[in-house]
């Protein structure tokens, strides 16, 4: 039997970083929705008690440093599983890009090692299971679109944003999620996104709101660590998307915009800048 998941992709609406916990996290606020751009997941059982993983990209490892492998290992230490697992994966979402592509991995292989060894767990559960493996990988497990607090793990559901284009477009550069947040003061931030306001654009379905709405507080941080993110962001706003903002940590860059013809324009400006260009749309 084969077992299919789609992974999608994730941006943030607006991430605020409130302070520094203790246990050495960053207590966060935080919209996120996903975006039809996806990453799938074909898992089947090798009769053997082995966990392996393939990819048809050279840019990730294939080993317990990939996460969809340890979440794996932890469905079946968890829940004493004698079976294996061989699962295959279609990379499409940009390798450390801030859009979550190795959390939906591992999300995915929750689910479908839920599916594939009969566990039975509910969402709730996976999403437990998820928070051990990384802060993004609950979300990823419920997906639509969520208030995300704590480090991350706490979800509320909201209303999904109006249906839009989203204009993703990754520099060729990695950015250190690490370094972000140890550059990042958080008792010096001055200005902070609003999620109540947000939350009011989402249900009012308003696209413009949704648009002034959008902040990240770890642009100030990353744009001057990276200031081709910098000037990847202005070209955007200069091709005249409608919003335009830095995901999670970064690199990627998107922008929103109401028309099909206008995402095609930006998307055509950008691809001289850099190459990892793609116009998806928002997922109700």
């Amino acid at each position: 039997m084969f077992i299919y998941e789609k992974a999608p992709a994730k941006i943030n609406l607006m991430l605020d970083v409130l302070h520094k916990r203790n246990d050495g996290f960053h207590e966060v606020e935080m919209v996120m929705t996903m975006v039809d751009l996806a990453d799938r997941l074909t898992l089947h059982d090798p009769g053997t008690s082995r966990i392996s993983l393939s990819s048809q990209s050279g840019y990730i490892p294939l080993d317990d440093k990939n996460l969809a492998v340890r979440a794996a290992r932890l469905l079946r230490q968890r829940f004493g599983i004698n079976r294996g697992v061989h699962m295959h994966l279609e990379k499409r979402i940009p390798v450390a890009a801030g859009l979550a592509g190795g959390s939906s991995d591992a999300a995915a292989a929750l689910r479908g090692l839920n599916r594939l060894w009969e566990l039975g767990l509910s969402t709730a559960e996976l999403e437990d299971l998820g928070a051990e493996i990384g802060s993004d990988v609950p979300f990823c497990v419920r997906g639509g679109t969520a208030l995300a607090t704590g480090r991350g793990e706490k979800l509320e559901a909201l209303s999904s944003p109006p249906r839009c284009w989203v204009v993703l477009a990754k520099p060729p550069i990695n950015v250190s999620t690490a370094d972000v947040y140890g550059n990042l003061k958080a008792a010096e931030i001055a200005v902070h996104p609003s999620a109540s306001g947000m939350r009011e654009a989402l249900e009012q379905s308003s696209f413009e709101a949704v648009c002034g709405g959008l902040g990240n507080v770890l642009e100030d941080v990353t744009l001057k660590l990276y200031p081709g993110v910098a000037r990847l962001k202005q070209v955007m706003e200069n091709l005249g998307a409608d919003g335009v903002l830095m995901s999670g940590s970064g690199p990627t860059v998107f922008g929103l915009v109401s028309k099909e013809e206008k995402a095609k324009r930006i998307c055509n400006g950008l691809r001289g800048f850099c190459e990892e260009v793609y116009a998806v749309r928002t997922l109700g």
